[in-house]
């Protein structure tokens, strides 16, 4: 079973992540986006943990709502409200149980990866952040090391798509060959899951 600890960790190994690959993030944003990507969750998850240490929610869901809203309010551009969407939409899903099983955990996140579809308009091949978190979710039942793989196979899938939303659709074809930075900070996301379990 899963406690708010290892929520708290699962964020923490997200804003160590980002901080080493915010560089990577940017590049990768900077022919397709804003060249802002990396510099903006990296400011966004640091402030996700340090909210988190002064305020330490005592159940899952409540780690979770705390740090969505954290991000909402801290990240500019579309990275904020989508990641901020995804955590807390997965944190209201998860209620008030002070504790939560791996199954419960990935109903839960299919229900924020739907709010962020919603609210972005992404489906699946759209070369977005959506294109590492289905796979992610669909393969969270089996285990957290097989979500992580599906995640970072399905950023890797980006590079050869046609953005069809977001800033990068702008560009038409010449956003084919790039690998999405959205996608890619997703599959962080995902992979830090099982940096928190230890496994």
């Amino acid at each position: 079973m899963l406690d708010a600890d290892f929520f708290r960790r699962w964020m923490a190994a997200t804003a160590a992540s980002v901080d080493r690959e915010a560089e990577r993030l940017t590049a990768l944003d900077s022919p397709i986006g804003d060249a802002d990507h990396g510099s903006n969750l990296q400011r966004g998850f640091t402030a996700v943990v340090a909210t988190l240490d002064k305020e330490a929610p005592d159940t899952p869901g409540g780690v979770l709502t705390l740090a969505g809203r954290q991000l909402i309010s801290t990240v500019g551009g579309a990275s904020g409200p989508l990641y901020g969407t995804l955590l807390r939409r997965t944190g209201k899903a998860l209620g008030d149980a002070p504790e939560v099983s791996e199954e419960q955990l990935a109903q839960a996140l299919r229900e924020g990866v739907d709010a962020v579809m919603a609210l972005g308009g992404a489906a699946p091949g759209d070369k977005t952040m959506i294109d590492a978190l289905v796979p992610a979710v669909d393969a969270l039942g089996q285990s957290l090391a097989a979500a992580r793989a599906a995640a970072e196979e399905g950023a890797a899938a980006t590079t050869p798509l046609q953005a069809r939303k977001g800033r990068a659709s702008y560009l038409g074809e010449r956003s084919i060959g790039h690998q999405d930075p959205g996608a890619t900070s997703a599959s962080l996301l995902i992979a830090a899951l099982v940096e928190a379990s230890g496994e």
